[in-house]
C-alpha cells in the first residue's frame, strides 16, 4: 500500500511543474525545508532524487553551500523516501540521528539521492540507516549522510 505522500507525488508528477508543486507542498508541511528551495525530481518506494539551487542565501562566509543547507537537503531526502517506503498502515518513523561527511567544497547546484534497499521485512523498534549522497553539477560527490530513522510498529 503506497503512502499518501507517494500517492500525491504520482498525481503531481504528470502536471506541468508537478515536481515543483510537490516540492512546495513538502515545504508547506515542513517549512524549514523551504530555506533551501528544494525540488524533488523522482520519488518511488525506496528511492528519491532531489535538487537544490546554489544561491547566495545558502552560502557560508567563503562562498560555498553552507554545511547545514546540505544537511537540510539530506534530511529532506531521507524523510520523504522513508515516508514513501515504510508501510504507513502498520509502522511509523521518526529521525533519530545523522552522521555527515563533507567531502569537497559545494559550489554549484546540488543533486541528492537516497535509496532504501527493497524488498525488506519491517520490524518493530528498528534503526533504519538511510544513506544520502549529494553531488555537484559536475557529478562529483561533495557530501554523504547516514540518517538513522527509528521505525516502530503502530499499536
Amino acid at each position: 500500500m503506497a503512502s499518501s505522500l507517494l500517492k500525491t507525488y504520482k498525481k503531481f508528477k504528470w502536471l506541468p511543474f508537478g515536481n515543483w508543486l510537490f516540492s512546495k507542498a513538502i515545504c508547506k508541511r515542513a517549512p524549514y525545508f523551504a530555506t533551501i528551495k528544494p525540488k524533488v525530481t523522482h520519488l518511488s518506494s525506496g528511492r528519491i532524487c532531489a535538487e537544490m539551487p546554489n544561491r547566495r542565501a545558502v552560502h557560508n562566509h567563503i562562498g560555498t553551500v553552507h554545511a547545514i543547507a546540505q544537511c537540510n537537503l539530506a534530511e529532506l531526502c531521507a524523510g520523504v523516501v522513508t515516508d514513501a517506503t515504510v508501510p504507513n498502515h502498520t509502522h511509523r518513523w521518526i529521525p533519530k540521528g545523522m552522521t555527515v561527511q563533507y567531502l569537497k567544497k559545494a559550489d554549484s547546484d546540488l543533486k541528492a539521492q537516497a535509496q532504501i534497499p527493497l524488498p525488506r521485512e519491517w520490524k518493530d523498534k528498528e534503526d533504519l540507516i538511510v544513506p544520502v549522497e549529494v553531488f555537484n553539477s559536475d557529478g562529483v560527490k561533495v557530501f554523504h549522510a547516514d540518517i538513522t530513522m527509528y521505525i516502530t510498529e503502530k499499536s
